[in-house]
């Protein structure tokens, strides 16, 4: 029997602000199974290999949204992590282990394609995974810096240069499928009416 194609994604919301995780949680329960905590303490108790994204606001009373992604990444948990979260980015998080960053406010359709995003991207390889994480970090720098503050910053220089040698190892990889081979790796993400 074949295991099915598209199971239900667990979400864990982590925020304090109440009427936040209230809307995220009413987003999200038409397609996915989902934990609400409001502090990084509580988060870090539910936070499994089970749980297949997590949003975490980077502000949090107690423990920061930073140390607790940190723990997670200590512990690690397979699991997506997207900072959600008021603060504008800035270069600090070009080492930082999360897989996408929005800055609220963030709408609805936003929010509910993250977790498709997401658990899409829980098929790829680490080299694909790695790739889309780092990206990630360097389109929310370049959302708020200047050019001039980017080119000055070694990290983000020696982000850009990953992306590159990512990029490079991608192609050769999907250049090496067989036709059948790759229609077989990326099957599990088709939707329904691609055929």
């Amino acid at each position: 029997m074949f295991p099915d194609p598209s199971p239900t994604p667990s979400v864990l919301v982590v925020e304090d602000n109440a009427l936040l995780a209230e809307n995220y949680e009413r987003w999200l329960a038409p397609t996915c199974a989902v934990t609400t905590v409001s502090t990084g303490e509580r988060a870090l108790d539910v936070v499994s290999d089970r749980t297949d994204v997590v949003f975490l606001d980077r502000r949090l009373p107690g423990q920061s949204g930073d140390a607790v992604l940190e723990r997670i990444r200590e512990r690690d948990i397979d699991v997506r992590v997207v900072m959600v979260t008021g603060v504008e980015p800035d270069f600090d998080i070009l080492d930082m282990g999360f897989d996408d960053y929005l800055v609220k406010p963030v709408d609805r359709d936003d929010f509910v394609g993250t977790v498709e995003r997401m658990t899409a991207r829980a098929e790829f390889d680490d080299a694909t995974r790695e790739y889309y994480a780092l990206s990630a970090r360097k389109a929310a720098l370049e959302a708020v810096k200047p050019d001039h503050e980017l080119a000055a910053n070694s990290e983000y220089t020696r982000i850009r240069e990953q992306l590159t040698e990512l990029r490079t190892d991608i192609d050769a990889a999907v250049d090496a499928f067989e036709p059948h081979d790759f229609d077989a790796a990326f099957h599990a993400i088709r939707t329904p009416g691609d055929d």
